[in-house]
């Protein structure tokens, strides 16, 4: 919300400086986002009279001038210019850029310079140029009168700031100027001015409207003028829409935009000789299509509000008139529209359009109901002040929400709540100049133990009719505290309990807590994404269970049912920026028709390792890389990784042949990592071997990750003994199902099993393959005899003759 300081200073009667104003806004909500002043940049631009023109000898289209600028620049004597512009002429009054000025268009510095051989010092300036409009045809002409010599900023009336103010959705109130101003008022910052309504003695009936979609559009006024001349907008209207960035169009436009930012009311203005019969506000229909004054077309449906004439669609209702009936430079007959439309379908017709306008942020949020008369009134005085013509009676339809809110409060309640103690009649103050109407009984005196005692009385707080956001007593708490200053809040630390305080982190967040660490040790960077996907996204790892009713966006439509592809796009950002080597986690949430899944997800790509000085080749990650983070990060949440399994049955998400799952039984599925699929990879432009894996805290064992203390470590009295043991097994057997059969053939004795070794060639019969494991055995109270080592050796040569395999010779 863009608005000027002379514009506030027409609702607010304030001696405050500008510093005081912003301060002030920050304090009781009204975030700005920036200050700009005109004169800032302009201040090295002056009226200038050109003096002579001569043709160029060297272009036909350029001319010589000199250029009295009043300064002492060049001891006071006029500087030669070129110029091409062609209104460019001896006696002709406009504004000069001296040397060392920046253009504002485009950041240019004036510099002394030949142009066709020619000297050339500084230039005469076009309105675009400066950035005051977009007329660039011909050099600004001013009057013949104007101060040569004189800062054109300072004589134009451009010393004028433009605030900048971010207003959050639930303040529909600050979308117009007059809104704004009452908030400083109620600050203490000034007086708010009297709205002017004006009185409009209509001539003859007023048009012919209806509702059909009392829904959509509960309320609809209207009134007609005829005999407008329509025309430029008024210097003062159209120099405080050019300083917000809105560009004048016409009088007509520009009357409905002025109210419209000025108040916060929307309205539209329609020729009335190019519509056919009465105005209509229904429901679209299939098949029917508007122009919009944007110059694109937009098909509407029986979802959406429209105002229609007998033949075609006009508008869409709260958001933009059809270009056909649109004022134009020959209007002459109008009709003024100032209708309620109901927020939600406004909401909903805008982003099943796609369609974002100045009214729709302001229908969407929640125009003033009670305001439809009073707008109407203003618009109507004027388009007949500022265009003529004769104004019609009103036509009314329909009734706008006016049922007045109140709301049941004590004085005491915002100690209770806000821990600020305000008196009660500056609370009441302070809601009566924000519009609220406040009775009931005043704060009053009683004696306890002889000794007088303040004691608030009971409220009745009539809601103003711009204010729905107010609902109950906490939002009236609200709204005094933050017109009081939010830095009033004391800062009081909450008592503390004696003793040793509990923990306050349930099982499953300490869990988190151990994985993040980990993988934060192992050199992965933590990421955090959004928990919402595009449709396409989401498709892409399985699909999504959950739509959002109102996204934010057509890209974050679908609640993730996997972390994934926000690391994915994360890693994709990363690459794009330089990155040779990627290592991201993320510990979030994955949403089903069953609920929220605590997960942790990871990628992997790039370099693994930095690119070797003798053999001019970096190393790349691989499905082994990704089985490691699973396991230390698996260990770390507590899972049995001595007793998974592993399975080769991963999502389609991963490489087939190249992932796999850990799992502790056939179905609970504990992880799954892998090589990603090329095609996915792709689709997210990824190049290279990308590889992930995402864990499932919720199926580890609660028992495991409850975060209890593990026993005492008590090393052995005795060293371990180590055996190695080669085995020629068929080339299917997984040597998972090995390095298992071998840990329980034994299991009092053997602690570790680990393959070293793989071999296939000569010496190994077709169709099998060599494995060799490491196998540590620890000896309890007594060191092992021969008789017991051999027996070992025996039941681990049995456990693997179970899996078709036979020791080595």
């Amino acid at each position: 919300m863009k608005f000027t300081l002379s514009w506030l200073r027409t609702h607010l009667v304030t001696d405050a400086e500008l510093p005081t104003i912003l301060k002030t806004l920050n304090a009781i909500g009204l975030e700005v986002e920036g200050v700009e002043n005109p004169a800032e940049k302009l201040g090295a631009f002056r009226i200038a009279k050109v003096l002579t023109a001569e043709r160029h000898p060297q272009a036909d289209k350029l001319q010589v001038l000199t250029v009295d600028h009043g300064t002492d620049l060049n001891g006071g004597n006029p500087l030669q210019v070129v110029c091409g512009a062609p209104n460019a002429r001896a006696g002709l009054v406009g504004v000069f850029g001296v040397e060392g000025a920046v253009v504002p268009v485009n950041g240019m510095v004036l510099r002394k310079t030949a142009i066709r051989g020619v000297e050339s010092n500084g230039m005469m300036c076009s309105y675009r140029e400066l950035e005051l409009g977009e007329d660039h045809d011909g050099i600004i002409e001013l009057a013949d009168d104007a101060p040569v010599g004189q800062v054109y900023a300072q004589w134009a009336g451009l010393d004028d700031p433009v605030i900048d103010v971010s207003v959050t959705p639930n303040r529909q109130d600050c979308m117009g100027v007059r809104g704004i101003a009452r908030d400083l008022a109620a600050a203490g910052l000034g007086t708010l001015n009297d709205i002017i309504v004006p009185e409009i003695a209509g001539e003859g009936p007023g048009p012919d409207i209806r509702i059909e979609d009392a829904e959509g559009c509960p309320a609809f006024y209207a009134r007609v003028v005829r005999g407008v001349k329509n025309g430029a907008s008024p210097e003062w209207m159209a120099k405080q829409l050019k300083a917000i960035g809105q560009k004048p169009i016409s009088a007509l436009v520009d009357i409905t935009n002025y109210i419209m930012i000025d108040l916060g009311r929307p309205l539209h203005v329609y020729d009335l000789g190019t519509l056919k019969g009465g105005l209509v506000a229904r429901k679209g229909r299939a098949g029917e299509q508007v122009l919009a004054l944007n110059g694109k077309t937009y098909s509407v449906d029986e979802t959406m509000t429209v105002i229609a004439d007998d033949e075609a669609v006009h508008d869409i209702g709260g958001i933009m008139g059809g270009e056909h009936s649109g004022a134009q430079d020959g209007t002459t007959d109008v009709l003024i529209e100032c209708a309620y439309f109901t927020p939600e379908r406004i909401a909903v017709t805008g982003q099943k359009l796609g369609l974002t306008s100045d009214a729709r942020g302001r229908f969407e949020r929640g125009v003033d109901p009670a305001f439809l008369d009073d707008g109407l009134s203003i618009a109507t005085f004027l388009v007949t002040h500022l265009c003529g013509g004769t104004p019609s009676e009103a036509t009314r339809v329909g009734a706008p929400p006016v049922a007045p809110k109140t709301v049941a409060y004590r004085p005491d309640q915002c100690l209770a709540l806000a821990g600020v103690d305000v008196p009660a009649d500056e609370q009441k103050r302070i809601l009566e100049k924000l519009g609220f109407a406040v009775s009931g009984d005043a704060a009053g005196i009683e004696y306890q133990d002889g000794m007088p005692v303040s004691v608030a009385g009971d409220w009745t707080v009539t809601v103003p009719s711009w204010r729905r956001d107010v609902d109950g007593w906490p939002d009236i708490v609200e709204e005094v505290v933050r017109i009081v200053g939010l830095d009033h809040v004391p800062s009081t630390p909450l008592p503390r309990a004696p003793g040793v305080a509990r923990p306050t982190a349930t099982p499953e967040q300490l869990v988190e807590r151990r994985v993040r660490r980990t993988a934060a040790a192992r050199g992965l960077a933590e990421a955090v994404n959004w928990s919402f996907l595009s449709e396409k996204e989401a498709e892409s790892v399985g699909g999504g269970h959950w739509t959002l009713a109102n996204p934010i966006s057509e890209d974050l439509k679908v609640m993730r049912p996997s972390l994934l592809p926000g690391l994915l796009s994360a890693t994709r950002r990363n690459m794009d920026r330089g990155a040779s080597s990627v290592r991201l986690f993320e510990v979030g949430r994955r949403y089903f028709a069953q609920g929220e899944r605590a997960t942790v997800g990871f990628v992997l790509a790039g370099e693994k390792t930095p690119r070797g000085w003798r053999s001019g080749k970096a190393q790349g990650f691989d499905a082994f890389d990704a089985k490691g983070e699973i396991l230390a990060l698996l260990s770390a949440a507590g899972a049995p990784v001595a007793n998974l399994q592993n399975f080769g049955e991963a999502s389609a998400a991963y490489h087939p042949g190249q992932s796999g799952t850990m799992r502790l039984g056939p179905k609970a599925v504990l992880a799954e990592y892998g090589v990603l699929h090329p095609g996915l990879a792709k689709q997210f432009g990824l190049t290279g071997t990308v590889v992930a894996g995402e864990i499932f805290l919720d199926a580890v064992p609660a028992k495991r990750r409850s975060g209890s203390l593990r026993a005492p470590y008590a090393p052995p009295a005795l060293q371990a003994v180590k055996r190695d043991f080669a085995f020629l097994l068929p080339v299917d057997v997984e040597a998972d199902a090995l390095v298992r059969a071998v840990r329980g053939a034994e299991k009092k004795s053997i602690v570790d099993v680990r393959l070293f070794d793989v071999f296939v060639g000569p010496g190994v019969e077709d169709g099998q393959k060599s494995l060799a494991v490491e196998v540590t055995l620890q000896p309890g109270d007594k060191s092992f005899g021969q008789d017991e080592l051999e027996a070992i050796s025996a039941a681990i040569v049995k456990a693997a003759q179970k899996l078709g395999g036979s020791l080595r010779a």
